[in-house]
């Protein structure tokens, strides 16, 4: 009985034909002569079908000299790798004498271990299965360095530099992201997202770059590396508190209008209502709640909308507030749970009136002891211009901003983390570039 795992010996392609198709060599410019199958592998014996005989230094014809072979990795069957033996010929030039091999680049490019075909493959993987590239190594059966550096060439240049890529961004969000959690470097990075899909209700976010650092300058500088038409149709700005983006954007592309969208105006209020209760508690008790505090107990529940809360927790509401000596943190409830009210009000006039008197009577005065609602509302006083934009200007949330980042967040979990901020923004405008071509059809 012959062993399982012995390969079937290496036997004459009998219909060449079909197995050339089959296995995608035809496009390459190769034909199969004979095969050789592994259970882990299987590997192709080619040879090209068309000469490179001309010379490279003058120009004429040469002749067979000898003969040579070259290994490459090419598509996968399955989860198995295929492997290519090209056995390709040697030429002397009848004229000068030169010797040059056949150049084979129909096959991969200079001095790549991986086919075509099979590049494109593992960029597919990358970007629309979210694959990692160790994964995609494994399958290959190729070196992790083999397969990130192919797929980086490639990726660079039909996705991240395609000359299309910033055509027709009119509205763009900002903000930071944390691309590692270590003691030591800077953590953060300035992500752009084009939100102009989201407006105009034609599609998702995109990523359009990422930049090392978190500040006014950092956002001007990119803004002032873009081409000048990209700058002049930038219509919208959306961004979270942070002036340093405002001014940026003031400088930069003056003539656009800034947003500081619901989702960051929330969470600021959300953090004041927070800081508010932990006051409180720290008054009342003389540290930190536990887990039997009441106020303690209703961390989550004051974030709540009013109109997600059930029965019980509007009793549980009311008993809270009951409590006299819990009347400033109701106080901050209150203005939280208005202004969540004025964003979602259907009648986006009606809504930019509400929150706009809100911010008046915020600023005007709050009572006696309520330093965190004090100091938001200078904070909204000095940027109600911003906020109330939103009204104006639908569809110019940063919420999408932040989805993204959340994408990228999972992207630095399929990965294991990275330790390289070039490989980590390749792999991001890879991930959530959003601009892909039909890459099936190059396979």
């Amino acid at each position: 009985m012959s062993d399982a795992t012995s390969p079937i010996p290496v036997v004459p392609a009998i219909t060449a034909a079909n197995l050339d198709t089959f296995a995608r060599v035809d496009v390459l410019g190769l034909e199969v002569q004979a095969q050789q199958v592994w259970p882990d592998k299987t590997i192709l014996f080619c040879k090209p079908t068309l000469p490179d005989n001309t010379c490279p230094d003058c120009g004429r014809l040469g002749g067979w000299h000898d003969t040579f072979s070259r290994w490459f990795t090419h598509l996968p069957v399955g989860r198995a790798a295929t492997k290519l033996q090209v056995s390709a010929p040697r030429y002397r030039c009848r004229n000068c004498g030169k010797v040059w091999r056949h150049r084979l680049r129909t096959v991969a490019e200079p001095r790549s271990k991986l086919t075509r075909s099979a590049v494109w493959w593992a960029l597919q993987e990358v970007v629309l299965d979210h694959s990692s590239i160790s994964a995609v190594a494994a399958v290959l059966q190729s070196a992790w360095g083999t397969v990130h550096d192919a797929v980086t060439e490639l990726g660079q240049q039909v996705l991240i530099n395609h000359p299309e890529r910033l055509d027709g961004v009119k509205v763009i969000g900002v903000d930071e992201h944390c691309w590692r959690h270590t003691r030591h470097g800077d953590k953060f990075v300035t992500v752009v997202i084009d939100l102009t899909p989201i407006r105009d209700d034609t599609g998702r976010s995109r990523l359009l770059d990422m930049v090392e650092g978190r500040s006014k300058e950092v956002f001007k500088s990119w803004l002032e590396a873009q081409t000048p038409e990209f700058r002049a149709g930038v219509e919208i700005v959306a961004m979270d508190g942070f002036t340093g983006y405002k001014s940026a954007t003031a400088e930069a592309v003056p003539d656009s209008t800034t947003v500081m969208d619901p989702f960051h105006v929330v969470a600021l209020v959300g953090d004041k209502l927070n800081q508010t209760r932990q006051r409180v508690q720290r008054e009342l008790t003389g540290g930190r709640g536990r887990k039997n505090d009441p106020l303690y107990k209703a961390r989550r529940l004051l974030h709540t909308g009013i109109g997600l809360l059930t029965s019980r927790q509007n009793i549980r509401l009311d008993a809270l507030f009951a409590v006299e000596d819990h009347a400033e943190v109701e106080v901050t409830w209150g203005v939280y749970q208005n202004i969540i009210a004025a964003y979602r009000d259907k009648d986006r006039a009606a809504g930019r009136a509400a929150l706009s008197k809100l911010i008046d009577s915020i600023k005007a005065g709050v009572p006696k002891g309520l330093a965190e609602l004090a100091q938001l509302g200078r904070t909204l006083h000095k940027r109600r211009d911003d906020i109330l934009a939103f009204f104006d200007h639908p569809g110019t949330s940063n919420g999408p901003t932040e989805a993204i980042n959340g994408r990228l967040e999972h992207l630095r979990g399929i990965a294991l983390g990275f330790r390289n901020l070039t490989n980590y923004r390749l792999r991001s405008l890879l991930e959530a570039g959003g601009f892909r071509p039909q890459l099936h059809s190059h396979l």
